[in-house]
């Protein structure tokens, strides 16, 4: 070799350390993804899952021990599922889950079901909603059974479940002003230019608020650090017709399906009854610290899977890994975020919640809505879940679904006008 083509020339160790460098820069977006994935997924829910435990009867221990359990399992299952497969495997704790527990919580309790023994009926409740999730990952039959559903009457039960959620936030917003309308700007400018910002920054104005406000100051008490607490698993017929299956389906309906389809829809085709089975599993195994039922991402899938995380989808997997490592870690500030959360008024944090799941009742009621053979069912599911009845120990969600199935099945006995 010459000298001129030693100079031009770098040496080959010099060479694979560049082309290491490359890739490495070549992943930074692939990393990023995962890292907005995770931040955007826990900071834009985390207070409905806090909202939900506390609506059931957890404490702040308890609660703080639910976020931590769920966060280090689906962060987990994220990175196992996604190594294994080398795709975007993203999971989530069920948002619409946690909102159903606000929506069932209240009633639970006016109906003589809360305090401590209406926490561990919840767990209870949370256990057999995995095992059925679990269970359709071994029946294929079951998932047909989900998927047969008519999505309007899917769609208004979880319409009926958010939307008096959401309408905490008007709520707040005249009841708390000097709290709420700071955040509830936040939010509405920022949905305009950086919509997946604008919930976690609402918050984060909240927060600002309280600490600025000399009547919600000395109010944050109990420990900051991770804990895990268990309960023993209460089995109570009325909580598992009224919650349990009604938080089997709108995970299944709201998270797993619509998560199965944004994957497909990226050119994926994902492990559905390992993933389910997988999931399921965990959920039960949470269940006893305070974990929700965990399942397919939804709405958070798209961050890792789209061609913004890389442009080979082969190596997408790096974004919902990194997004898992970054679950785990968020996890462990469980407890200073469920004791901040618990030192704010509970309509401020339902109000900020409220906007969190305002998209998806928007969805939800387009989707009820659209078909005009579905409407007058749909719209009367979604009347008799929002109305938070309780019927022989039976929350309204499981009425809504009920009432929307028997109004279909007479609408379509119904014979035929004679030409």
């Amino acid at each position: 070799m010459s000298a001129i083509e030693s100079s031009e020339s770098p040496p080959s160790s010099i060479r694979g350390t560049s082309e290491a460098g490359g890739r490495l820069a070549g992943l930074g977006p692939t990393f990023g993804a995962g890292i907005v994935t995770a931040l955007v997924g826990f900071s834009s829910s985390f207070a409905v899952v806090i909202a939900g435990l506390r609506a059931v009867g957890a404490t702040e221990r308890q609660a703080a021990s639910g976020l931590l359990t769920i966060c280090v399992l689906m962060g987990a299952a994220a990175i196992v599922f996604s190594l294994r497969h080398r795709m975007p495997i993203s999971i989530a704790w069920s948002t619409p889950g946690a909102a159903l527990l606000v929506s069932v919580g209240a009633g639970r309790t006016h109906s003589g079901h809360g305090g401590a023994s209406g926490y561990r009926e919840a767990v209870g409740a949370f256990a057999v909603a995995g095992l059925l999730i679990a269970v359709t990952g071994y029946s294929r039959t079951l998932t047909r059974w989900i998927a047969a559903i008519p999505a309007p009457i899917s769609a208004a039960m979880l319409a009926g479940v958010i939307g008096p959620i959401c309408l905490e936030s008007a709520q707040a917003a005249v009841h708390l002003p000097r709290l709420a309308l700071p955040a509830v700007a936040v939010w509405a400018i920022l949905g305009r230019f950086a919509k997946r910002w604008s919930v976690p920054a609402a918050l984060a104005a909240a927060f600002i608020g309280l600490a600025l406000d000399p009547s919600t100051r000395g109010h944050l008490d109990g420990g900051l650090l991770p804990t895990l607490t268990t309960v023993t698993p209460r089995f109570d017929l009325g909580t598992l017709i009224s919650l349990a299956i009604p938080l089997y389906l709108v995970t299944m309906a709201s998270q797993n399906l619509a998560g199965i389809a944004v994957m497909r829809s990226y050119g994926y085709e994902p492990p559905i009854r390992e993933v389910l089975m997988g999931t399921g599993t965990g959920s039960i195994l949470a269940a006893p610290f305070g974990g929700i039922p965990i399942n397919f991402a939804a709405i958070t899938a798209a961050l890792a899977a789209s061609p913004d995380s890389h442009r080979d989808p082969r190596r997408r997997w790096i974004a919902a890994t990194t997004a898992g490592g970054l679950y785990i870690l968020l996890g462990l500030g469980a407890a200073t975020a469920t004791a901040l959360l618990i030192a704010a008024p509970p309509l401020l944090i339902e109000g900020v919640a409220g906007l969190a799941l305002l998209p998806a009742l928007g969805g939800s009621l387009t989707t009820a809505l659209t078909d005009t053979r579905h409407r007058e069912a749909a719209t009367a599911t979604f009347v008799t879940t929002a109305s938070g009845i309780t019927v022989a120990g039976i929350g309204a969600p499981f009425w809504g679904l009920l009432v929307g199935l028997a109004l279909l099945t007479l609408s379509a006995s119904k014979p035929e006008p004679r030409p």
